[in-house]
């Protein structure tokens, strides 16, 4: 009877905590988490809301499309790759720096996306999507396959995980990426096959290399059209014979692999890990974790009921929990830019300082994406994060990385400069633009560092007022956090 007194206790207090507002503090975590930073206007429209009302009112206003139009290019006709065997080598080094200079094009649209969304959740899900399907334009070598992937992940991004990976497995730029697109009976490659299973659904440990082998069976024959770069299924390359993949037997082909893979209890399992790692704190509590993915499953892998079970959950808002989760350079770039209001002309700069700290969009590190966690921050990339934030801040000579990133395109010079030198003084010229405004900050400097930080400072801040406050909170380590 004691015990059951006490559970009743504390559902009791669960049921009050939730009902009571989450104030000013409750909705600056909610809304970090969430999204990109937040501005002192969105922090203080929230803080009245109730803890289930504030989660409504965000996934109630998921988008699906972006705000801003996509660069022109993405709607040019489809360069196909054969094509480029016969390119001169001028003519090749001209598409080169045509492709690389749609690739920052891109991610700057893609960037300003994330700044400007009334939906910062759909687009804080597009890249959580895109580090859990890591796909590079390095090796896709195609901007225009990888904007289509990204419309291909907002779209889904709170939608259904069942069809987005039915859909990803034909995505053009992932066929590209993990060799499925050459992948024939004759000669089975095995790398969407295995990867689908490692990384996508199951996790290591809960299938085996004949589970690989037959599933690449069965992925035969997802193929691209070469004129137009879309998905193509070619019988003639498709293996029709019968296959055994986890336990099932059948003439399997690759839809058939992905539906036993989400039939499977260890899928639901590896997503909510993944996202509990996203969204709440560095380690899962499995009883949660095993709750929840059954949650998933029984919603028939839609998105938005896990979601919200998670983001109303005592584990979400829990105190332990707050300032856990180190920022991702895209998280402490745009979401600097965010909470202090700033939108720049040119978000080259903040592309270049992603890339710069590690995190460059459309360019993951490998199959397995960024690893996030505490290995964003090195001793270089702690630097690289100081010298950014002064840039904007305090208005510092541009630091040297803004340079730093592997696939600057080199710029025909203009009376004599050197290509990098003049693309270094446009960037310059464009970060000038990323200077905060201090009269839009709260006047209460409670209010500005329950604002800017996520738990209290490391180093003291008291008597400062307006911007050497900002400066001081944004140049504390505690600012690292969220």
């Amino acid at each position: 009877m004691k015990k059951i007194a006490t559970l009743l206790a504390l559902a009791a207090c669960a049921a009050t905590a939730q009902a009571a507002p989450i104030g000013y503090e409750g909705a600056r975590h909610l809304l970090n988490r969430v999204g990109f930073g937040a501005t002192d206007a969105e922090v203080v429209a929230f803080a009245p809301l109730e803890r289930d009302a504030a989660v409504d009112r965000i996934l109630g206003g998921a988008r699906t499309e972006p705000v801003h139009a996509p660069p022109a290019f993405v709607d040019e006709p489809f360069t196909p790759f054969y094509k480029l065997k016969s390119l001169s080598a001028d003519e090749r080094m001209a598409y080169q720096r045509k492709r690389v200079q749609e690739g920052f094009e891109l991610r700057g649209w893609w960037l300003r996306e994330m700044l400007d969304t009334p939906s910062p959740l759909s687009e804080r899900m597009t890249l959580f999507w895109h580090n859990h399907f890591a796909t590079s334009q390095q090796k896709v070598r195609s901007p225009q396959l990888m904007y289509r992937q990204n419309v291909l992940l907002r779209r889904e991004a709170l939608g259904n995980f069942g069809a987005l990976l039915h859909q990803i497995g034909k995505d053009p730029a992932m066929l590209v990426w993990l060799d499925n697109a050459g992948n024939r009976r004759q000669a089975p490659n095995e790398n969407f096959a295995r990867e689908v299973m490692e990384l996508f659904t199951l996790g290591e440990g809960h299938y085996g290399e004949s589970d690989v082998k037959e599933a690449a069976r069965a992925f035969t024959g997802w193929s691209l059209d070469r004129e137009t770069g879309t998905y193509v299924f070619r019988p003639a390359f498709h293996d029709f014979g019968e296959k055994t993949v986890l336990g099932r037997t059948g003439r399997l082909d690759g839809d058939d692999v992905i539906d036993i893979l989400l039939a499977r209890p260890e899928t639901a399992r590896f997503v909510v890990a993944k996202l509990w790692r996203e969204f709440i704190s560095p380690q899962p509590d499995p009883d949660l974790v095993a709750r929840w993915a059954a949650l998933l499953r029984d919603a028939r892998y839609e998105m938005k009921p896990l979601m919200r079970a998670m983001l109303t959950s005592d584990a979400f808002w829990s105190p332990g929990n707050r300032a856990t989760l180190v920022k991702s350079p895209v998280v402490l770039v745009v979401g600097t830019l965010r909470t202090f209001d700033i939108h720049p002309f040119d978000m080259r700069p903040a592309v270049f300082a992603c890339a710069a700290l590690g995190q460059n969009p459309m360019a993951p590190p490998n199959v397995k994406g960024w690893p996030g966690g505490d290995a964003w921050i090195t001793s270089a990339t702690l630097l690289a994060r100081k010298q950014w934030i002064d840039r904007v801040f305090r208005g510092a000579e541009p630091p040297a990385m803004l340079m730093a990133v592997g696939d600057a395109p080199a710029k025909p010079g203009a009376a004599g400069v050197p290509g990098e030198q003049r693309y270094q003084r446009m960037l310059e010229r464009g970060m000038s633009e990323y200077a905060f405004d201090p009269s839009k900050l709260p006047h209460d400097a409670a209010r500005v560092r329950a604002l800017v930080l996520a738990t209290a400072p490391v180093n003291p801040t008291e008597g400062l007022q307006g911007a050497d406050l900002a400066r001081a909170l944004v140049a504390d380590p505690a600012y690292q956090l969220q």
